[in-house]
């Protein structure tokens, strides 16, 4: 498969087998309370349950397993805020191979800390993607590991789409699915998966206000990338791929926005509700649900709860 190339049903297929081994197929969770608050049927898929707490090992563990010996040999390096450089981590534990992650001098401590503990080496740089990306590149003349992506790489997205995969082979067919959007490689695999398994399913992701880079772009008609996120979902920053607007749009996927205040009060709710530790940038998708009650009144919903990486050391108590 060529990284590069936009991934398909197949793709997700392959992935699918490829990570059986050694990612977990998490549970799909329901709660008649967030029900009756939300005025439809919601399904959870606890993505916070997966091996590293996150859906993001599945795309990670599908680039890794597809290395011939000697790229492989070679190891593999990222950037990421946190998530896909501990899920990137732990994969490459699983094959025994180097892994090295640049991260943004803001990212989250108890993030970096899985990262390390995972066995990769960090380096660190400014926060923003110009300097992640060329931390990235000295990394991978010094070292001559493989570049995987957090979102753009086809290996990583067709991963992702195992998550929504599972999701419709549990529930049968749902009248849409929700998912978070940062860099848009959840967003398109499930938008990939869902059009193969559901047509006629609708595909919508849930995104920061104050990192609304995926609905302008889509509003817009061009990728906006010229931004600076301001954000508690820490998760979802990043500049969306090119890749991935392309599989948005050609899937019509709809991009409704969040505020934070929301977004932790669906955190909360989760919580509360489900006893599930979730993060807020996995916690979104709910938000939006509840924030559209009006779009999803009485229907079956699909929502990919993302991750559990909550920085506990920053909470108050």
């Amino acid at each position: 498969m060529d990284h590069a190339a936009l991934p398909g049903f197949n793709d997700i297929l392959s992935a699918a087998a490829r990570i059986a081994p050694h990612a977990h197929v998490t549970p799909v969770l329901h709660s008649r309370g967030l029900d009756a608050i939300a005025g439809c049927t919601l399904h959870f898929k606890a993505e916070p349950l997966q091996r590293a707490g996150a859906f993001k090992f599945r795309g990670a563990c599908n680039a890794v397993w597809s290395l011939d010996e000697a790229t492989a040999a070679r190891g593999v390096v990222t950037h990421s805020s946190g998530n896909h450089g501990g899920a990137l981590a732990l994969a490459a534990r699983t094959r025994g191979i180097p892994c090295h992650v640049v991260v943004p001098d803001n990212a989250v401590a108890a993030k970096l800390a899985a990262i390390e503990g995972y066995g990769a080496v960090l380096h660190r740089c400014a926060p923003t993607i110009a300097a992640r990306e060329a931390m990235c590149a000295q990394v991978q003349a010094d070292t001559g590991a493989e570049l995987v992506h957090p979102y753009t790489d086809s290996r990583v997205i067709a991963g992702q789409g195992t998550a929504t995969m599972e999701l419709l082979n549990a529930t049968g067919t749902l009248d849409a699915i929700v998912v978070p959007v940062g860099g848009g490689g959840l967003a398109s695999g499930t938008a990939i998966a869902t059009r193969a398994l559901a047509p006629g399913c609708r595909v919508f992701g849930a995104e920061p206000a104050g990192a609304a880079d995926t609905f302008e772009s889509l509003r817009r008609g061009e990728r906006v990338t010229d931004f600076i996120p301001d954000t508690i979902c820490d998760g979802l920053r990043g500049t969306l791929g090119a890749p991935d607007f392309e599989l948005l749009r050609e899937h019509g996927v709809e991009v409704l926005t969040v505020t934070d205040g929301d977004t932790i009060a669906a955190m909360r709710l989760l919580w509360q509700r489900m006893k599930l530790l979730v993060e807020p940038s996995s916690a979104i998708a709910l938000a939006m649900v509840l924030g559209h009650r009006e779009r999803f009144a009485g229907q079956r919903v699909g929502v990919i709860l993302s991750g559990g990486n909550v920085d506990l050391d920053a909470l108050p108590w």
